[in-house]
Order: structure tokens, then C-alpha cells, then sequence
């Protein structure tokens, strides 16, 4: 694609995420469809959720619409794109009634099942027998899901951080040289200008949240999208663009599951959120990520020595660089709480 339709689809994009979150946030204010502040949350007052409904609908579209320009793409992923349809009515759902997490966690590994159909080729590039490589990559992906939907806890942190990997894959297929990922930056390119539209409601203080009509969708989308840049052989950045999201939830659980609590109900441990409650405004820390994540892009292609041992280097300063923001959001100075806003 020439730069001139590159910009047109970015532009189009992102006044169709602008204008179309607008109306979805009149339409759920008109239904009085709001998130209610409880001791867990991260907002004051109520706030509509629900911003998915003009997110997911578009994201899905035009993950469709590059699949049909490129036309190299085959039934499994519309196969991917029909069950992240269903999906997102799981989830609009259980923004609307809280259906029970059995059904919640059994539909997303349907999904996640029938999506793996959609990776044109093993993920772990043989290193392990393919059923394995399977097995990994439906656990991978579900924890993926749930992360996403764990971490958008304050204004602008999702967008941010989407927006984030969906400008690294373009990076990498402006850089790759090689039509390989051609299709993955579109794409990409796509979920950035989605991701700013979004943000102009969402930016602090938010005006709407997403909900788990957005958040669980895009997860799946996006992890699709990593998977499947390491299933064409750039794992490395796979792993380095969601690193952030990717510590801080897990390290979050598991220091969760090790004191004995039950690790599936909300909290506010994640470390953005002892940030936020130590002071820091939603919007210093949703800059401080997109920081972060920026420099992660950047490690990506910083010019090392060796394969593997320049793989290694980066692998170790990306961690680095989660581990600076960790502690500066865990040990932020105690200033007046920010106790406005939220997902």
C-alpha cells in the first residue's frame, strides 16, 4: 500500500473510532448503563461502561477488511474473526447480568481453540512437537485475555497500551524488508488509529470505559496478532512489545496465589494501581507505560552482536526496562490519592 492509502485508512479509522465511541457513550448515558465506584475501583463516580461496542465492532471490521485486500488469508481466519464475534456477545453480556466465570473461561477457550486455526504455522517454530506447541499456545493466549481484561483498570492504560503493540507490528513490517508482515503492520497500523480515537473519550478523566465488551475482544485480537508475528518467525518482539502488561499481571497473580488469596476476584495490586493510589494521576501513569512501551519498541532494533546472543541482550534490557517502571509505580512518593477514574 502507498503512503497516501496508508494515511487515508489510518484517517478513516480514527474519525470512525471518534465519532462512533461518541455515539455508543450517548446511547449507554441514555440507558444509564454505568460502573459503579465500590472500595476496588479506580474511579469516583459512575462512569458508562461499554466503549467496546464501538471498538470491537470496528476493530473486527477492519481486521476483515485488510484480510480481503491482502486475500492471502483462508477460512480459519474468518473462522478467528466469527468466534471473537461471539465473543464479544459473551461479554456484552456479562457487562449487563455477570454471567458465571464457568461460561465466561469455557467460551474463551472455544475461541481461542478455533483461533489457533488462524497461525499459519507452529508459534514455537518446532522446538517442540505441534501438539504441545498447541496446548502452550491455548494457554498462552486465554492468560493473554484475562491479563488485558485485568490491566485495564485506569483511563487511557488500554488504549495506551494497544495502541503500543499495534505500532510496534507496524514498525516491524515497515523494517522487516520482507512482505512476510506486510498484511501484520496494516493491521497494526489499523489498531493504533482505532486505539486514538478511543482515547479521546477515554483519556483522563474518562468519559467512558470500555468494559469487558472491549477489553476481552481486543485481547484476543491482539494476542492473535502477536502469535502470529511469532509464528512467522519474529518472536522476538512478540514477546518484548507486551512486556509490561505481561509482568505486572503475572507477577501481580502469583504473589496473589502465594499469600492464599483468591486470586480471580478484583483487586488493586497491580502496579499501576498502587501508583494511582499512592497519587500519581491516571494519565502521568498511562505515560509513563506508553514511555516504556516505546523504548521496548525501540530494543527491538537496537543493532546487537550474534543471534542469539543478541536475542538474549534485548530479552534482558526489555526486562530492565519493566522493572524500572515496576518500581517506579509500586514506589511513587505518597501524595493525595487520585481516586478519579477508571475502566
Amino acid at each position: 500500500m502507498s503512503f497516501a492509502a496508508l494515511a487515508g485508512f489510518s484517517g478513516g479509522l480514527l474519525l470512525a473510532s471518534l465519532l462512533l465511541t461518541g455515539a455508543v457513550l450517548r446511547y449507554l448515558r441514555h440507558k444509564a448503563i454505568l460502573d459503579m465506584p465500590n472500595h476496588r475501583s479506580s474511579h469516583a463516580v459512575p462512569t458508562p461502561r461499554g466503549g467496546g461496542l464501538a471498538v470491537t465492532p470496528l476493530l473486527l471490521l477492519m481486521v476483515a477488511g485488510v484480510t480481503i485486500w491482502f486475500g492471502d488469508a483462508g477460512w480459519q481466519r474468518w473462522l478467528m474473526l466469527a468466534t471473537a464475534v461471539g465473543l464479544a456477545a459473551i461479554c456484552w453480556m456479562d457487562d449487563r447480568h455477570d454471567l458465571s466465570a464457568r461460561l465466561r473461561f469455557g467460551f474463551q477457550f472455544v475461541a481461542v481453540i478455533c483461533g489457533i486455526t488462524a497461525l499459519s504455522g507452529p508459534v514455537l517454530q518446532g522446538l517442540v512437537p505441534l501438539w504441545l506447541d498447541h496446548v502452550l499456545v491455548v494457554l498462552a493466549w486465554v492468560w493473554f485475555v484475562n491479563l488485558f481484561n485485568f490491566m485495564d483498570g485506569i483511563d487511557g492504560i488500554s488504549g495506551v497500551e494497544a495502541g503500543s503493540i499495534g505500532a510496534g507490528v507496524f514498525v516491524v513490517a515497515l523494517l522487516a524488508f520482507t512482505p512476510a508482515f506486510v498484511d501484520l503492520g496494516v493491521i497494526g497500523l489499523g489498531i493504533v488509529a482505532i486505539m486514538l480515537g478511543f482515547l479521546i473519550w477515554n483519556w483522563h478523566p474518562a468519559k467512558l470505559f470500555l468494559g469487558d465488551v472491549g477489553s476481552i475482544p481486543l485481547g484476543y485480537v491482539l494476542g492473535w496478532l502477536l502469535l502470529e508475528m511469532a509464528a512467522r518467525g519474529a518472536w522476538l518482539p512478540a514477546l518484548i512489545f507486551p512486556a509490561y502488561y505481561l509482568f505486572d499481571a503475572t507477577y501481580t497473580l502469583v504473589r496473589r496465589a502465594a499469600r492464599g488469596e483468591k486470586i480471580w476476584q478484583a483487586h488493586r495490586q497491580h502496579a499501576y494501581q498502587v501508583a494511582t493510589g499512592r497519587g500519581m494521576s491516571h494519565g502521568t501513569v498511562s505515560l509513563l507505560i506508553l514511555l516504556a512501551n516505546l523504548i521496548l519498541i525501540t530494543v527491538v532494533f537496537v543493532p546487537l552482536p550474534g543471534v542469539i546472543a543478541g536475542a538474549i541482550a534485548r530479552l534482558g534490557i526489555a526486562l530492565g526496562v519493566v522493572l524500572l517502571l515496576v518500581a517506579i509505580l509500586r514506589f511513587w512518593p505518597m501524595t493525595k490519592a487520585d481516586g478519579s477514574a477508571g475502566k
